[in-house]
């Protein structure tokens, strides 16, 4: 029978299977739910595990300064583990080390009580000095180059502290936990659906559900597509869960819809994107992602858009959001939509108000502006 995991246990595991390409906000919730943990140990968990992958570049270079070698994946998870509470948990030396040490392989324990308790010392001796910006942020080069080029230093310095801050869950009154950034878009969509003519509603990227449940909740027929089948069952349990009865969900490519033509009073877009606005809540993206995945991001939201606008029917609402920062994904793809679509057939509404901010026809929430995950959203009514 295999032994229950600690707090501190939990989170290392987590860690090495992202190591390994697992993704952290599956692999986290699926452990938590099995561990036993109480409240508290849960919540210390989870902080470690998203704490230590937000900070990981971070923590590798302190680990680097007195580890004298390359550690193996697993002894590697621990020391990471160790740094963050020690350097950013401010966890006391005398309760992180031994307890860290403890979930370590036995072989490698008296390295990981080494390099910890050199850390330790480093940090009573007062502040790091980190070599550079892009080490104490603890972001890949290219997302600070990238972010500070489309948004401008100041802005994009602030998105990325915003960023390295603990994510918060915000409950909707169902009982659905979801983004603040999220649910504004979705409730926007809501507050502009009830001035269209009837009609279902499509959504053509849903996993996880909560734009398609909160949309079905305001009394449209909702279609739910997503183009994995285990992440549209997620929207149907979530749907379910939650007692959403006029909601139907399908397995489909949102690049090769199968819905006729100009058929939705609403098509809302929530594209698969460079995710750069929400790594407060999926850190471990940032390592996973690479510069070239901007632009093919950006062409294949170009085709989803593409045919999604195809499934609106005169006076309905195209609507497209990300969760990114990027020119490309977001007034790059508004410009590309006025050539593609038109500008005298298709008519922005306008962004909504603050904390979003123009840009272009649409608008940006950044991570700082309100504490929540970073979102662009463009809303255009197809004319009469």
């Amino acid at each position: 029978m295999r032994p229950r995991l600690s707090a501190r246990g939990l989170a290392i595991a987590v860690l090495a299977a992202a190591e390994e390409g697992a993704r952290a906000n599956i692999e986290l919730p699926a452990l938590l739910a099995s561990s036993g943990l109480d409240q508290r140990d849960r919540a210390f968990s989870t902080e470690l595990t998203y704490g230590t992958l937000r900070m990981l570049r971070a923590c590798d270079w302190l680990i680097a300064q007195f580890a004298g070698r390359q550690l193996e994946p697993a002894v590697r998870a621990a020391a990471r583990a160790g740094v963050y509470q020690l350097v950013f948990m401010r966890v006391p030396a005398y309760a992180a080390v031994s307890a860290t040490v403890a979930e370590g392989p036995g072989r490698a324990r008296p390295l990981l009580n080494a390099v910890l308790r050199r850390v330790a010392a480093l940090v009573d001796a007062g502040p790091v000095a980190w070599p550079d910006q892009a080490t104490e942020l603890s972001y890949p080069d290219w997302v600070i180059g990238r972010l500070m080029k489309d948004l401008g230093h100041d802005r994009a310095l602030a998105a990325l502290r915003q960023m390295n801050l603990p994510a918060s869950a915000h409950l909707r009154p169902d009982g659905y936990v979801q983004d603040l950034s999220s649910q504004m878009v979705a409730e926007h969509m809501v507050a502009l659906l009830r001035r269209q003519p009837p009609g279902p509603v499509l959504d053509v990227c849903a996993a996880p559900g909560g734009k398609a449940t909160l949309l079905a909740q305001a009394g449209r027929l909702v279609a739910a597509a997503d183009v994995a089948a285990g992440r549209a069952a997620t929207v149907a349990a979530n749907a379910a869960r939650l007692g959403v009865g006029n909601l139907a969900v399908l397995v489909a490519d949102a690049t090769a819809a199968p819905f006729r033509l100009a058929c939705a009073a609403g098509v809302l877009v929530e594209a698969p994107c460079s995710g750069l606005a929400v790594l407060r809540r999926r850190p471990d993206a940032s390592w996973r992602s690479r510069s070239e995945d901007v632009p093919r991001l950006a062409g294949l939201q170009k085709r989803i858009l593409a045919e999604a606008a195809a499934q609106v029917a005169p006076g309905g609402l195209l609507v497209y959001s990300v969760c990114t920062l990027t020119r490309a994904e977001t007034l790059g793809i508004d410009l590309w939509l006025a050539e593609a679509l038109g500008r005298a057939e298709w008519q922005a509404t306008g962004p909504p108000g603050p904390p979003w901010e123009p840009l272009g026809r649409g608008g940006l929430l950044l991570p700082q502006s309100a504490g929540t995950d970073g979102m662009y959203m463009l809303v255009l009514k197809r004319q009469v």
